[in-house]
């Protein structure tokens, strides 16, 4: 069971897939259960994420539901496997919320990150100096030993894009890199290592400029993720002042993904957006001489 009985996000992944190969097989949650010899209360469980199939159980349903795809069997096997397995951050847990716990767990997983930030850096960019900084404004009393416990987070995060676990695109409203919510030096700083990640192969970045009009208030903030080798997106998290929201349901998948394709086809291309970004920081330079 996952930690606490609370599903995990790999759980959830996993029941969802095997929820909708039941519906397209045309079978019901009791004619599930005997394929495992099981109850129906079971198969309910397994498809809500709170409970984790086991691999055998996996592979019986999936005969069942006339599932022959290698790689989705494969995937979905594997999601079993490792559905309780403690990741980096869970020495963290007991400091962080239960739905960043989440967001991070879907990070570690995407094989392709895609971010739309209209107000601040992404974590994932984020420097440690700029991550404190922001931090330590959000309107609730936050402890400075809480504060560095969550910096230490965002480093943490930082690795799978450092590592080129995942292909990563963000796209930022230009008053991001022009108008500094932080002091000019630590600002200075964030934009120096924005211009160092994308440099890497697998980070594009791309600067949508105020001349794009009413389309940077299409959506907030959000980021969606895909977790196969094609970038199809799973799911998408949002955060919000009581916390994140993550989307999974098929409607809600393909409006934000149209919205990134929309703001992806406003923003500048990742080279004018690098001038951009250098003229600003050269900018910075010269207000602070």
């Amino acid at each position: 069971m996952p930690a606490g009985g609370r599903p995990t996000v790999r759980s959830r992944r996993l029941g969802t897939a095997l929820r909708q190969y039941r519906h397209a097989a045309k079978l019901d949650q009791p004619q599930a259960a005997e394929v495992i010899a099981a109850s129906q209360a079971r198969i309910s469980r397994l498809e809500s994420g709170h409970v984790t199939a086991r691999v055998i159980e996996v592979r019986l349903l999936l005969d069942a539901y006339g599932v022959k795809d290698p790689e989705v069997r494969v995937k979905l096997e594997e999601l079993a496997k490792h559905s309780k397995n403690r990741g980096w951050w869970l020495e963290h847990a007991a400091h962080l919320r239960p739905d960043y716990v989440d967001h991070i767990a879907l990070e570690d997983d995407a094989t392709y990150i895609r971010e739309w930030q209209p107000v601040l850096v992404p974590g994932l960019l984020q420097t440690p100096a700029y991550a404190e900084a922001v931090i330590a404004a959000t309107p609730h009393y936050i402890a400075p030993e809480r504060i560095a416990q969550l910096v230490k987070v965002r480093e943490g995060r930082q690795a799978k894009i450092e590592e080129g676990g995942a292909t990563y695109t963000a796209i930022l409203w230009e008053a991001v890199v022009t108008q500094p919510m932080v002091s000019v030096e630590i600002h200075r700083e964030q934009l120096s290592r924005i211009l160092e990640v994308s440099e890497r192969k697998n980070v594009t970045i791309q600067v949508l400029p105020f001349s794009a009009g009413a389309v940077a208030g299409s959506t907030y903030a959000f980021s969606s993720f895909s977790f196969e080798s094609e970038p199809t997106v799973e799911a998408v998290a949002m955060e919000n002042l009581r916390g994140t929201s993550v989307l999974e349901g098929p409607e809600d998948l393909a409006a934000y993904a149209n919205a990134f394709d929309q703001l992806r086809s406003a923003a500048l291309a990742p080279e004018a957006s690098v001038r951009l970004m250098r003229s600003a920081l050269r900018s910075g330079k010269e207000n602070a001489s």
